[in-house]
């Protein structure tokens, strides 16, 4: 990529498509194309107000290397669909540490501290930020990171609310005498838990099978149902990347192959995929490093300021 942002979801390698256009994480896709229309005018290059051709240069790369792809995604039912399960996983995977959770904008900082209204709040403090995003080109980064950490936090108090709500204890009816145990009832919770592992097994097995034969929508709709089942299955996310990639859908492919990695690396499905997305994108570590040594940031792209 040729632009850095170290703040909220894209810290977890995760780029956040909803920034980058700056609509809220449950904006429609009227809203998104509205939203999309207004950017694509700003940066266009047949309508930029730039004053320099360094500027609309820039102008140009943040249209097609960020805001386009931000808009392919969320644009499409079925692929923004897929994105907002796995920013939901993210959520539910990070809930447990808003209260270790670095945050760097008062925007974040006042979401967490909101016990009411959080929907309202969220909208509130994204609004005057939206407003500002892409009036200047030197802010675009910077405001996109801070609404990315808003969403963040906005994600992990929707998902750790879930979490709580599912933990309530439920009012315990009368107790009634409780039957003689059946003698096979030792052996019922495993028999349960072999049939769910057999069922996925043959799922992911039958997902093997439309791929090899090419048949992409359908591996993608046997997996999507899998991962219902079992969010956190690497297997599962391996395959549905590599399907991805297939179908030349690189953004949501690097989202489920870079879920894969971090459930367990080691699985053979995952390396594969893995060497299968670097033959069409660079390693992201050695992309990050590389930018790195050559000054880092956007305005590496046009040279050190003399």
């Amino acid at each position: 990529m040729f632009f850095t942002i170290e703040q909220g979801l894209f810290k977890y390698d995760i780029t956040d498509h909803y920034a980058i256009l700056g609509v809220p994480i449950n904006a429609d896709s009227r809203q998104i194309r509205k939203r999309y229309l207004k950017i694509a005018y700003l940066l266009h290059p047949d309508t930029f107000n730039g004053k320099t051709e360094q500027e609309k240069q820039l102008a140009t790369k943040i249209l097609s290397k960020l805001v386009n792809p931000a808009y392919e995604t969320l644009s499409k039912d079925r692929s923004r669909s897929e994105y907002k399960l796995v920013l939901s996983q993210m959520g539910h995977n990070l809930a447990d540490e808003l209260s270790s959770i670095t945050i760097a904008t008062d925007q974040a900082q006042k979401l967490l501290q909101t016990s009411k209204d959080r929907e309202l709040t969220y909208h509130r403090l994204l609004t005057p930020l939206v407003n500002e995003q892409y009036d200047k080109l030197d802010n675009v980064f910077n405001i996109t990171a801070q609404i990315s950490e808003l969403n963040l936090i906005y994600l992990m108090l929707s998902q750790g609310e879930q979490v709580k709500q599912k933990a309530k204890p439920k009012a315990k009816p009368k107790p009634e005498p409780k039957p003689e145990p059946k003698a096979t009832s030792s052996t019922e919770q495993p028999s349960k838990q072999k049939e769910k592992k057999s069922a996925v097994e043959t799922s992911l097995k039958r997902a093997q099978e439309y791929i090899e034969r090419n048949n992409l929508s359908q591996a993608i709709i046997e997996l999507r149902e899998t991962l219902k089942e079992e969010p956190n299955n690497s297997s599962c996310h391996g395959l549905l990347g590599l399907a991805y990639l297939k179908e030349k859908q690189l953004t949501m492919a690097k989202i489920h192959i870079n879920k894969a990695r971090k459930v367990n690396p080691q699985d053979p499905i995952v390396i594969q995929a893995k060497q299968a997305l670097d033959k069409v994108v660079p390693d992201s570590d050695r992309s990050k490093s590389s930018e790195k040594q050559q000054g880092g940031g956007f305005f590496g792209l046009f040279g050190k300021k003399k």
